[in-house]
């Protein structure tokens, strides 16, 4: 169940408030409810004027400690919400509003007990049902401020420090990100331009040597083509004369050339076409 907003008037101080005043001023105002309830329970049987002065007197201490555990703790909320998380600000929040109602509580509470000093058995029951109520809600505040402080670390001095450390680490590691990232855009573009394809003033400079390369290579090709005319069906054989005269043994003696020294170059013969009618 969440309760209605309400805040209390701001009051100009002439001092400030220190730091990590709240915890003390907190523990003293959780333990005064229950001490006021035990008196006011032990009165039911007693029924002593001064027992009952000394808890008026008490319930007016209240509702000061209430007033002083609010204003320190909005100082101490004040300088942990930054480093809480965002369940944790929601629980301060909750933590702060329930302080703020507490401190009306308190008031309602001596409210209560000014009626049941008229002497009234149902106006002493009424203010002993309102102060057992009181002293549940200060039980239920000071269960969610350990919380604050054990499960989300408010106003922990170390947990602030880690958590100052966990800020620097993870700006390193965004800036080691970045130069990674900058880094492989420099490695791509020094890519793209190693395997930059050419343009079409360097592919026509290069066009003239490539057809002298064609050239070159089709000199090299021996013609072996020949006339058609010069061939006929009972051709023979032609000696390679050029070659039998370089060959030594002929220098010597042409008579001792064999057939395997002479190179037979064969000859296409085509045999001649018939037309027919």
């Amino acid at each position: 169940m969440t309760l209605p907003a309400i805040e209390l008037p701001k009051i100009e101080l002439p001092f400030d408030i220190p730091v990590l005043i709240h915890p003390a001023i907190d523990h003293f105002a959780i333990v005064l409810p229950i001490v006021i309830l035990l008196l006011e329970f032990y009165n039911l049987f007693a029924k002593k004027k001064s027992i009952g002065g000394f808890s008026f007197l008490l319930i007016l201490l209240t509702i000061i400690v209430f007033a002083g555990a609010y204003l320190t703790g909005v100082v101490d909320g004040k300088e942990a919400y930054d480093l809480l998380s965002p369940e944790g600000q929601t629980e301060l929040k909750e933590h702060k509003l329930l302080g703020t109602y507490l401190v009306f509580f308190s008031l309602i509470v001596l409210f209560f007990k000014l009626l049941a000093m008229t002497g009234k058995t149902s106006l002493k029951f009424l203010f002993f049902i309102v102060l057992i109520g009181f002293s549940a809600m200060t039980l239920n505040q000071g269960k969610e401020g350990g919380e604050l402080v054990y499960e989300y670390g408010a106003n922990v001095e170390r947990v602030k420090a880690l958590d100052d450390e966990l800020f620097d680490v993870q700006e390193a590691l965004e800036e080691l990100q970045e130069k990674k990232e900058v880094a492989q855009i420099k490695a791509l573009n020094k890519d793209l331009t190693s395997n930059e394809i050419p343009t079409q003033k360097e592919v026509e400079a290069e066009k003239p040597e490539k057809v002298e390369e064609a050239q070159t290579v089709v000199e090299d090709v021996p013609n072996t083509s020949m006339n058609e005319k010069n061939v006929t069906k009972d051709s023979e054989p032609t000696v390679d004369v050029e070659k039998v005269k370089t060959l030594p043994s002929f220098k010597n003696n042409i008579d001792d050339i064999t057939e395997q020294d002479i190179e037979v170059i064969p000859m296409d013969i085509e045999r001649p076409k018939i037309e027919t009618h």
